[in-house]
């Protein structure tokens, strides 16, 4: 047959659309016998054809690669062999296409069937030698096999090309994982080609930093206002930052234990300084213990030495240590070593090594040497201590004590003495077991005591000093720790007991607002009126047949009757101070329940109406010292005014009056009042951050103060207003600095923020040409950062459900409907509502892409059936709808470069394992829009932002790598 035969029988083929096998079986039946293809130029006849047009012509390209897979399987060719490898030498360096996805995908397959070729040759050839030893032609022919597959694979793009042909053939795999384990086949060729997902995982080397200001002030926000937090959602969003900022171990773990010591430092004594300590001595401990289970990215190093280095640093900062030895009065880092090598933390040689170091250091530490400070004892070895005594109250707790309730009173009256029932409750919220200690005083007790009714006058008593003590305990765990503590869970019966009641509609709390004409404060006329001559005429109450919890719901109707008698004048004060006595006599519970309604009574008064009723609670919250009181009452009565004063804050500070003179020596209520009064808050919010800024790190009394900010401002001012700050840095350095602040500020309440940030402060920035220029790099390149750490850390949380009790209580009013959100141009909203009305009942359109053009806004998460009712998810869609407005269109500026970054930074962030989360909103087109970037024009990148597990992503990666 002559060649222009052949070209001839090309040109058939192609008309007559024949298959590969076809063209196999009519080519054969024209050959003359004992002629070869090579001798024929078969190959290069089937190029040239194939490579006239201006794309290559995919079904001639296969004849070619159906001859290569069925004719030239037969290694002992040397001479054949050695053909195709020059062939192969005149493309593969310049491997494209920009033809349709078909085609790419086309593309990635015959690249794949290469490489799998040259591995079988490459095992052919290893098996000969092994079989028949050394032969030059042999060694020779393998050589140039594993030259080619060397050369093919070293190329990021082909490598890129042939992952996806491996995802879109799983298959192969067997035929691959044959050829690498036959004979003795090139390892780096055949690594190289196994090890390609881990391209993504390369990245380039971790900013050196001496501190991380989120970590240390993520861990301070933890310590001050979440001890009671679950630790699951602690440590991952621990771990989501280590990996966003791509943060050491070492220095990870140090610059935890750094925020621990700066907060036992700073904290005001008493309450905050029993909470930092658990967190620090129980909570944290348990923290290290989850993140050793994790995988840790860096590489050969062992966790436990990880904690071990990160010691061996803190042990150089000898100031810090000392001085929380001095405020605890003990070896601080001793203990905490004790600690960490009782839970697999620390081995035994590095515990003694380390304990031995700090013991040196502490020989020249100056010291607080007094016989008072030498009879304290130290607040971590307390705390320690109070751990397992937790475990028993509650096994008390549940023993059956209906016969002997003696012997339960004498365990909650000895809680009760000095500051027992704190280190009780810092250890059980630092540990887990503060609601189960809420649910059992109101399940267990408040409940049991609260209807038993005995006819001895000492049982009557017994019982109203278990109702009165459990009924204090858990206003006590209220105001330190939270309502979310016992409301955030259900009770298990299914009923609302007393006490979760009276919480909601009664109790004041700061932001929250009471109505007192509820009608839980108007009960039977004839209960009340019983009680106010009950309240009057006695000097002393009969606590036989008393129900207490109909007592509490009474009392506020009661005292409303007498503040009525006494502004008519039908009372005198000295009347009225023998009701208010005879309250707060016996039982505190009742006086709490009174207060709070005056409380709420008060806020609704004008100012020159609020002198009686502030002189009720006066008389109220001044102890009554007599003999004629029940047990425990000195001890009941120092919770009962504690629990008072942080009622009746709010209330006095408005009017500038005071609760009662002020005691020496008594430290005021920590954090309150700390805006500075007759200044803007925006001034305030800008002055604080500049301080934050300066400092370095934002310390408890400012993470206080911007909560006080954020819930008085709003969410949209509070983030806006911040955002501001980080725009006006012009230097790289201190914009890296603010993200980081900004972004552990944030999570003050991370949820709420990123929607406002995200749905709507960015937005306005990026359509309002006005704005442009404040996102010129570098503050707009952190911008960028920050909402991407924000987004990614609020979906991760999101999707996992990890909220803590804290974000979860914050429920806003302010935040704007997100099915409504702003319209792109004119043509969008209709484009944007069929995306976000997309249900995931409704079959999914596209489900085989080539049936159709593909949509503008079609992204992975419409796939994936992800549900578009969900806020989050909705502002992530609009946003990335955005970003692909941006792309598309033909102005640039600085909002291009804001996109720039911020598709880079999720590159970086989602290489660190968050693979798969917010891109998923990203629409399949605009990948072919980032490709136009140069930045952003690289194989990894697209492998990043596609989700290769749909096979609609597998054909766009296709399609940009292989245009590249």
């Amino acid at each position: 047959m002559k060649m222009v035969n052949l070209k001839q029988a090309i040109l058939q083929a192609w008309k007559d659309r024949w298959s590969d096998y076809q063209w196999a079986i009519n080519i054969k039946k024209n050959f003359p016998k004992g002629v070869t293809w090579d001798y024929l130029n078969l190959a290069e006849a089937l190029m040239e054809q194939a490579m006239i047009g201006p794309s290559p012509n995919p079904l001639i390209l296969s004849y070619l690669k159906y001859a290569i897979s069925s004719q030239f399987d037969d290694f002992s060719r040397e001479l054949c062999v050695k053909s195709l490898l020059e062939i192969m030498d005149m493309f593969c360096h310049r491997l494209s296409c920009h033809g349709k996805t078909e085609e790419c995908i086309g593309l990635c397959r015959a690249l794949l069937a290469v490489v799998v070729w040259l591995l079988q040759g490459c095992a052919w050839y290893c098996e000969k030698l092994r079989e028949l030893g050394p032969s030059a032609s042999t060694e020779t022919s393998l050589g140039a096999c594993q030259e080619r597959l060397q050369s093919l694979m070293n190329s990021t793009k082909n490598r890129a090309l042939v992952h996806i042909a491996r995802l879109e053939d799983q298959g192969i795999e067997v035929c691959v994982g044959i050829c690498l384990h036959t004979g003795l086949c090139s390892v780096k060729s055949g690594c190289n080609l196994l090890i390609i997902p881990l391209m993504l995982s390369e990245q380039s080397d971790p900013p050196v930093y001496a501190s991380f200001p989120s970590v240390h002030a993520f861990i301070m926000l933890e310590g001050t206002m979440n001890l009671t937090g679950e630790i699951q959602p602690l440590v991952e969003q621990l771990m989501m930052i280590k990996r966003m900022q791509r943060i050491p171990a070492p220095l990870f773990v140090l610059e935890i234990w750094k925020a621990c010591f700066t907060g036992l430092i700073e904290s005001p004594e008493g309450t905050e300084e029993l909470k930092w300590t658990a967190f620090t001595f129980l909570k944290i401990p348990q923290v290290l213990l989850r993140l050793k289970k994790y995988p840790q990215s860096d590489r050969g190093q062992d966790f436990m030495e990880d904690v071990n280095i990160a010691f061996q640093y803190l042990l150089k900062l000898t100031p810090l240590l000392d001085k929380a030895d001095q405020r605890c009065n003990c070896d601080c880092l001793g203990m905490l070593l004790t600690e960490c090598n009782k839970l697999g933390l620390l081995s035994d040689s590095n515990t003694v090594n380390l304990t031995s170091k700090r013991t040196e250091d502490r020989e020249f530490a100056p010291r607080l040497k007094t016989a008072e400070n030498a009879n304290i004892q130290p607040n971590p070895g307390l705390i320690l201590r109070a751990e397992p005594t937790v475990t028993n109250i509650l096994k008390t707790v549940d023993a059956d004590h209906s016969k002997s309730p003696e012997g339960l009173l004498g365990v909650l009256g000895h809680m009760l003495s000095g500051k027992s029932l704190d280190l009780l409750l810092a250890a059980a919220a630092a540990t887990g077991k503060l609601k189960s200690f809420a649910r059992k005083f109101i399940n267990g007790i408040l409940t049991l005591w609260m209807f038993s009714s005995f006819p001895l006058a000492k049982s009557a008593s017994v019982r109203a000093l278990l109702f009165d003590i459990s009924f204090l305990m858990l206003c006590h765990v209220v105001q330190t720790y939270g309502s979310e503590v016992i409301l955030s869970d259900p009770s298990p019966s299914g009923e609302t007991p007393f006490f979760e009641t009276w919480l909601q509609t009664c109790m004041p709390e700061e932001g929250k607002t009471l109505n007192p004409e509820n009608p839980c404060f108007r009960p039977e006329p004839g209960k009340v009126e019983s009680l106010v001559t009950l309240l009057n005429n006695s000097s002393e109450m009969k606590l036989v047949q008393v129900k207490w919890h109909e007592i509490c719901l009474s009392i506020p109707a009661a005292i409303l009757e007498v503040l009525n008698a006494w502004e008519n004048g039908v009372l005198s004060v000295e009347a009225v101070q023998k009701i208010t006595d005879n309250i707060k006599g016996k039982v505190c519970s009742m006086a709490i329940c009174a207060v709070a309604w005056l409380v709420a009574h008060v806020r609704m008064l004008g100012r020159d109406e609020r002198e009686k009723p502030q002189t009720m609670i006066r008389q109220l919250v001044t102890p009554l010292y007599g003999e004629n009181t029940l047990q425990f009452y000195n001890e009941r009565v120092i919770i009962m005014s504690s629990i008072m004063e942080h009622m009746c804050a709010d209330v006095f500070q408005q009017t500038g009056a005071t609760l009662r003179s002020p005691v020496e020596g008594q430290e005021p209520i920590p954090y309150r009042n700390l805006l500075p009064p007759k200044e803007p808050i925006h001034t305030a919010l800008s002055k604080q951050f500049q301080a934050v800024l300066r400092k370095g790190w934002v310390d408890s009394r400012a993470l206080h103060l911007f909560e006080s900010l954020l819930n008085m401002g709003g969410v949209f001012w509070f983030t806006n207003n911040l955002v501001k700050e980080l725009l006006k840095e012009t230097r790289q350095e201190w914009a890296n600095r603010v993200v980081e602040l900004l972004y552990s500020i944030f999570c003050l309440d991370t949820q709420q923020i990123t929607l406002t940030l995200l749905g709507t402060i960015l937005p306005n920035l990026l359509t309002d040409s006005a704005h442009w220029r404040s996102l010129a790099d570098p503050p707009g390149k952190a911008l960028a950062k920050l909402s991407v750490w924000c987004a990614l850390s609020s979906y991760s949380s999101h999707h996992k459900g990890s909220f803590s009790a804290r974000q979860r209580k914050r429920q806003r009013e302010d935040i704007e409907d997100y099915n409504s959100l702003f319209p792109l141009d004119d043509t969008q909203p209709s484009k944007l509502m069929r995306l976000l009305s997309s249900n995931e009942d409704e079959p999914v359109a596209l489900s085989s892409p080539g049936d159709r053009s593909m949509s503008s806004s079609l992204s992975a998460s419409q796939l994936h059936t992800v549900n578009m009712r969900d806020p989050l998810n909705r502002v992530l869609a609009n946003l990335f709808l955005l970003i692909s407005s941006i792309l598309g269109s033909k102005m640039a500026g600085p909002h291009t470069q804001f996109v720039q970054s911020f598709m880079e930074e999720c590159v970086e962030c989602l290489e660190q394992g968050s693979r798969g989360s917010i891109l998923q909103f990203m629409p399949f087109t605009m990948v072919y829009e980032l490709v136009k970037l140069p930045a952003l024009a690289k194989p990894k990148v697209v492998l990043a932002i596609t989700d290769l597990t749909l096979p609609l992503g597998r054909r766009v990666a296709a399609k940009a790598i292989s245009a590249l």
